[in-house]
């Protein structure tokens, strides 16, 4: 006799883990360009009580860098005793809300900006670098244990100020990607080679972020699917190491992405490419590369809702933990096609950029449909401050709200 699983209400609460939330939309990890002085400040804060406020049952802070040199470049927060006050500030506000919240952690290694830091950038082999036009340098095995460590000392501060969750940043080329992939791993020591070796860095880094979480904090890793490029981590590896990690029995959940910051932007997001707007605030000599290469970088992939589904179903059919699916979910339809594929959780991150009380506004009537136009011109805006350019109403421009330091509670 066979037992039909009954189909979860996406906007009903659940539990993450030991985390309960409201509902079972989680805002994904979008870089908010809000933290000029690599601090929290009251623009990064009203970027994510918006969201919170709007009805979204976890909200997830990106991108808090373990390292100084793990930066995407210098303006991003990374985990230090000054920034600790105003990201107690930041949980609490988000709190109030009725909202969670997850801060996104990890080390950005080749998609750092060491020109930017001031600081080399690491990989898992040394390359080239054309964001910095300069050189990765290979993370030597003292790097891999201190950033290890590194990881477990952001947790355990994540638990320390508030934080519900603590999202692993393992996908898109940075730097625990960036072992994972075969095409930029060339290393011939017990960190290269065969896909075991390649994940013994990332498995040590959610040993010790679990460790550190302890048992009233979630965890949960973000994981490339496929990088979308030639030779790259694809499913061959990813499907196989996305079962090392449910053995190993240190996350609460795994949230389900693809693409390259790095080789194939665009695998991820999907839609328009503003290559102009993006190209616009880059130092002369990027600009030009962007202008005269950019097409080659960023790959024209049509935007269809739930773009990711057919990737993230055969995890589904590998893995009993709970998966989160991200990727083109903007309306209630959407999620309960997830809910019902067996996904437990979805993320949504540019159609709550366009309408942060979007799921507000689903919860008052189902027909709802997203305004996002997936033209991604947000993607163009991080270095002025995240927010929807198309936003009439003000909603998300948050470009012209307070950009102060919050130092003290």
């Amino acid at each position: 006799m066979t037992t039909t699983r009954p189909i979860p209400d996406p906007l009903a609460p659940a539990t993450l883990g030991p985390v309960r939330l409201r509902n079972r939309v989680i805002k994904s990890a979008t870089f908010e360009g809000a933290t000029p002085d690599a601090l929290v400040t009251d623009r990064l804060i009203e970027y994510h009580t918006a969201v919170g406020r709007g009805g979204v049952g976890m909200t997830t802070v990106a991108y808090l860098a373990v390292a100084p040199e793990g930066r995407t470049e210098r303006g991003q927060v990374y985990w230090r005793p000054e920034a600790l006050p105003g990201l107690r500030r930041l949980t609490e506000a988000v709190h109030a809300t009725g909202a969670k919240v997850s801060a996104q952690i990890g080390h950005a290694g080749p998609v750092a900006n060491s020109r930017s830091n001031g600081l080399p950038s690491l990989a898992a082999s040394a390359r080239f670098n054309p964001l910095s036009m300069g050189f990765d340098r290979a993370a030597t095995h003292d790097d891999i244990h201190r950033i290890v460590a590194a990881h477990g000392s952001a947790a355990a501060a994540a638990r320390e100020v508030g934080f519900d969750a603590v999202e692993v940043h393992l996908g898109h080329t940075y730097l625990a990607g960036s072992f994972l992939s075969p095409k930029l791993n060339r290393r011939r020591d017990e960190f290269g080679g065969a896909l075991a070796n390649r994940a013994e860095f990332a498995r040590r880094i959610l040993a010790a972020v679990k460790e550190a979480a302890g048992d009233d904090v979630a965890v949960i890793a973000k994981l490339n699917m496929s990088d979308g490029v030639p030779g790259g981590f694809d499913l061959d590896d990813s499907i196989p190491f996305a079962r090392m990690l449910q053995a190993d029995g240190h996350l609460d959940a795994l949230e389900l992405t693809g693409g390259s910051s790095l080789l194939n932007p665009m695998f991820l997001f999907r839609g328009d490419i503003p290559l102009a707007a993006m190209a616009a605030p880059q130092p002369p000599l990027l600009r030009l590369g962007m202008k005269m290469f950019g097409r080659f970088l960023f790959r024209d992939y049509p935007y269809q809702p739930l773009y990711f589904r057919d990737l993230a179903l055969q995890f589904r059919r590998e893995l009993s933990m709970p998966l989160i699916l991200l990727g083109g979910v903007t309306d209630l339809d959407g999620m309960r096609t997830a809910m019902s594929d067996g996904f437990e959780y979805v993320a949504m991150a540019r159609a709550l950029l366009r309408e942060p009380d979007l799921i507000n506004k689903i919860r008052r009537d189902a027909t709802t449909r997203s305004r996002c136009t997936h033209c991604n011109l947000c993607a163009a805006s991080i270095f002025t401050g995240t927010h929807c350019p198309l936003d009439t109403e003000g909603t998300t421009a948050l470009v012209a709200a307070g950009t102060r330091p919050v130092v003290a509670p």
